[in-house]
């Protein structure tokens, strides 16, 4: 019996936990990719892989074969949702620890980069619709300062998506890509932005009055948003998107 399958990464918590419930809530069959596993999500519906997506190469082979071992006639639908990511210190970036550093990048788009490339590949050729989704930000679109990795993996994911949805139009039966970013959550990253020293965070204030003026969305609004915004028809259109314009 053909499924409906989709990959999310970060789906312990935040919006990436919201998005499994309520992909999951629909009828879907998940994967969940994380170093936890979703809180408080039990279904027969849903596997969890835990991996320390800093560490991308053991999880993207691990993806590439599940899907070969199966094949199109498995899935009516399948999509990639690489929303995993991480800040490194909030500081100027000659004041950050290299390998703080390097985490945020392997995170943020590194991994993201090492499963599309295992999702394609793995499904070259296939009928099967098939979507993948780069959980982006303003900031990859925008620079602020104080949080240099953070802006640099969000826009290299932009890029990403520009250049893979060049890729795919080539195909006979290309996947859908888009780096669509989200709106401002209220998630465990925000409080980290909130509680960043000022002195080397100058965007410091505007956080805290996001937070404090009631400006954040919760991750379940927002997990909902981006799910319509995947259900969209013209879906890939444009390959670099907000959810809050598009």
């Amino acid at each position: 019996m053909s499924i409906t399958l989709s990959i999310v990464t970060g789906a312990s918590r935040g919006l990436g936990r919201a998005i499994a419930e309520q992909l999951l809530a629909r009828g879907e069959h998940l994967i969940s990719i994380s170093r936890r596993a979703p809180e408080g999500l039990s279904s027969s519906r849903l596997q969890h892989w835990s991996a320390d997506l800093a560490d991308a190469g053991a999880v993207a082979l691990r993806l590439r074969e599940h899907l070969q071992a199966q094949g199109p006639q498995d899935f009516a639908g399948l999509t990639l949702i690489n929303n995993a990511g991480v800040i490194s210190k909030l500081a100027p970036l000659g004041e950050v620890d290299g390998e703080d550093l390097a985490r945020a990048i392997r995170v943020g788009l590194e991994a993201p980069l090492r499963l599309t490339a295992a999702f394609l590949g793995a499904t070259r050729g296939w009928a099967t619709p098939r979507k993948v989704l780069l959980v982006s930000s303003g900031l990859g679109r925008r620079a602020m300062a104080g949080s240099a990795s953070y802006c640099a993996a969000k826009a290299g994911l932009d890029h990403l998506a520009r250049a893979v949805a060049l890729e795919e139009a080539a195909q006979a039966h290309g996947a859908r890509i888009v780096s669509l970013a989200p709106g401002v959550i209220d998630t465990d990253m925000q409080l980290q932005l909130r509680s960043a020293d000022p002195q080397a965070f100058p965007d410091h204030p505007r956080f805290a009055a996001l937070h404090r003026d009631g400006q954040l969305e919760s991750p379940a609004a927002a997990a909902a948003r981006l799910i319509a915004f995947l259900d969209r028809s013209d879906f890939g259109a444009n390959p670099v998107a907000d959810v809050r314009s598009d």
